[in-house]
């Protein structure tokens, strides 16, 4: 049986590394990284119409609601692929920060793909449905699975990891937003010379040693943005300064994360980076882990 209302939590992501490997012939590169799920989240609430179409609400004024979101793309993907006929509205409440670096769209659209599977009863499987993912973007057949994971090929090849030590984590994104497309096309990887030793970083994660983890961090596009983008490296110096463990920007940015050792610490370091005005938009959040329910 299906239903006629869902609500679905869509979890926003960090990049604890992340690596370019090369730039492939279809222009597209080859990465190795690891995702991790944070607490951070957008509401997404489903209820089934009679219109016969999928609607969108925001309570963001700037993003889109019409076909271009991934979220009417997810829907209609599976709209077409089964013949639902039905109508379907679908209320965001966004607070996972946008052209973040942080997978926002990607983790509403996992949401939406989720939904409708069980809203119109499709018995897809997890794999199924990450196999649909892929097909609108890289990065949502691992907001599907969501936890710790290494992230290969263009982003789909997905091998999931052991649950990543449980820390706060410090959230910051500077007023700017940043192209995916830009920084990739403005990386010159052949020139990179530091590159994150990802292995290692498995490694530490299977020990569960924190310290180990945050020496591993590393993520080869601050070559690019940071030099755009200068308050990029203020932020990681000032949760350095702030008693991070380690800080670091996640995906092609400008967020900036901090792992800290205490909430305390953490929030204490929110105070701080909030009176800087650098970033307008900063949160303390912990690790979403495997099985958790939340």
């Amino acid at each position: 049986m299906g239903r006629d209302k869902m609500y679905v939590k869509a979890y926003g992501k960090v990049n604890l590394g992340l690596d370019v490997l090369r730039r492939r012939e279809d222009g597209y590169h080859e990465v190795k990284m690891i995702m991790q799920t944070v607490s951070i989240y957008d509401g997404l609430d489903f209820e089934k119409t009679d219109s016969g179409k999928i609607e969108i609400e925001s309570n963001v004024f700037f993003v889109p609601t019409d076909e271009s979101n991934l979220i009417y793309k997810a829907a209609k993907l599976l709209f077409d692929e089964y013949g639902i006929a039905s109508g379907l509205k679908i209320t965001l409440k966004k607070f996972i920060p946008v052209s973040a670096g942080m997978a926002g769209g990607s983790t509403d659209a996992a949401a939406t793909l989720f939904a409708v599977n069980r809203m119109f009863d499709l018995k897809l499987s997890l794999k199924q449905l990450m196999e649909y993912g892929v097909k609108l973007g890289a990065d949502i057949p691992y907001c599907l699975m969501r936890g710790t994971a290494l992230s290969e090929g263009i982003g789909e090849k997905l091998t999931r990891l052991p649950n990543m030590v449980q820390c706060p984590v410090l959230i910051a994104k500077p007023p700017v937003n940043v192209s995916t497309k830009f920084v990739y096309e403005n990386l010159h990887i052949e020139q990179v010379k530091a590159h994150p030793d990802i292995d290692g970083m498995i490694e530490a994660i299977k020990e569960q040693d924190i310290d180990k983890i945050a020496a591993k961090m590393g993520n080869v596009l601050e070559n690019v943005t940071v030099k755009e983008y200068p308050q990029i490296q203020e932020l990681k110096q000032m949760m350095m300064d702030t008693g991070a463990i380690n800080a670091m920007m996640s995906g092609s940015g400008p967020t900036v994360f901090g792992l800290y050792r205490t909430e305390e610490e953490a929030y204490k370091a929110k105070e701080i980076v909030k009176e800087s005005g650098i970033a307008r938009q900063v949160y303390v959040t912990d690790m979403f882990l495997s099985g958790d329910n939340r």
